[in-house]
């Protein structure tokens, strides 16, 4: 197979379309504690149901569907389906011990699935986001409301925990690093220093790092109560691939969000929002219909705000292919430039 274009490269050339949602499209198969269980974990003391990561050694055919599926839609990259494959969350399910391989397998799998899809179309390659979620522990917050001092865990344990985790990625065939879903920076900063020691001590080129926040309404992160500015000026210093946001909202809420994170990232800019919020009575939990989905980005792409763009979520193939037919109208965010386009320029589309 010829050599793939470089990631920092390409985010320049076209706005690039990272997949959608893992957790709800396995929630749609309505699989069963055996399934999670397979002939890997039978003897597991807790029940597994809902561990999704697990799949990858018990269900790989189902994993290896949804990545396809995502790729047939129109996806340039998608995520390994690690969200809680840490460590520190799978002590939840006292599976601390598998979390190397639990990695190592999963971004194997994405990479046979992406390295199908590369050679079917050598001018769209594919590539594979090593996912590394923001673990069930903050760093900042303390659980007991009577210590304001308490912490469930160190730094030096996140450190750890993402050390083992990314390690099995790389190694696993990732393309990229993806610390996803933050709600906490200090738990975020934990991970890109696990990042930067484990390339140095192990002297393997870096990796490209995409880095994607989580806010509540106000804009702030759930957790540190961070800013978007201040979440942009705590990350920075990693000279990530693309800084920028996904979960909690649609992409109508973020818009405010995404528009102010624009006024200051000389960075490439991520956003892969929720299908609006969530409705238990929708099928897939949410309500936002591809075309709504994808009218949105575009409003955020024709204004240039954005380099890479997909959904979290509730989104379906159905969104990314809507999603990745939109964003053909428009060119890439101009990073270097981006803070010179006056606002009287923009333009807000209300589908």
């Amino acid at each position: 197979m010829t050599q793939k274009p470089a990631l920092p490269d390409l985010v320049k050339t076209r706005i690039l379309i990272i997949d959608g949602a893992m957790g709800t499209m396995i929630q749609q198969r309505k699989l069963t504690e055996s399934d999670y269980r397979g002939t890997r974990f039978p003897d597991a003391v807790k029940d597994l149901k809902g561990n999704n990561d697990l799949l990858v050694f018990t269900r790989p055919d189902v994993i290896a569907d949804i990545h396809a599926q995502y790729l047939e839609a129109g996806a340039d990259i998608i995520s390994t389906n690690t969200f809680n494959a840490t460590s520190i969350s799978q002590a939840d399910y006292d599976l601390e011990s598998i979390v190397y391989e639990l990695n190592f397998e999963a971004a194997k799998l994405a990479k046979k699935v992406c390295d199908e899809f590369t050679l079917k179309t050598p001018d769209k390659p594919r590539y594979v986001a090593g996912a590394l979620g923001p673990t069930t522990r903050s760093a900042t917050f303390s659980p007991d409301v009577n210590d304001p001092s308490a912490r469930n865990v160190s730094f030096d344990d996140l450190v750890a925990s993402y050390t083992e985790a990314l390690s099995g990625l790389v190694e696993g065939g990732a393309d990229l690093l993806l610390v996803e879903t933050i709600f906490d920076t200090l738990n975020a900063k934990a991970a890109l220093f696990a990042i930067d020691q484990y390339f140095e001590n192990t002297g393997k080129p870096k990796l490209p790092i995409m880095i994607s926040m989580t806010v509540d309404q106000s804009g702030r992160t759930q957790i540190s109560g961070q800013s978007v500015e201040a979440v942009y000026a705590a990350v920075r210093h990693a000279n990530p691939l693309s800084v920028g946001f996904n979960c909690a909202l649609g992409a109508d809420l973020l818009r405010p969000h995404l528009h102010a994170l624009s006024k200051v990232s000389t960075l490439p800019i991520s956003c892969y929002p929720n299908a609006g919020l969530p409705n238990p009575l929708s099928e897939t939990g949410y309500d936002e219909t591809p075309a709504t989905t994808s009218a949105y980005l575009g409003d955020f792409a024709k204004n240039g705000w954005v380099n890479i763009v997909g959904g979290c979520c509730g989104t379906t193939p159905a969104h990314i292919r809507a999603i990745a037919d939109t964003m053909t109208k428009y060119p890439p965010r101009d990073a270097e430039n981006a803070l010179q386009v006056p606002s009287a320029q923009l333009t807000e589309v209300m589908p």
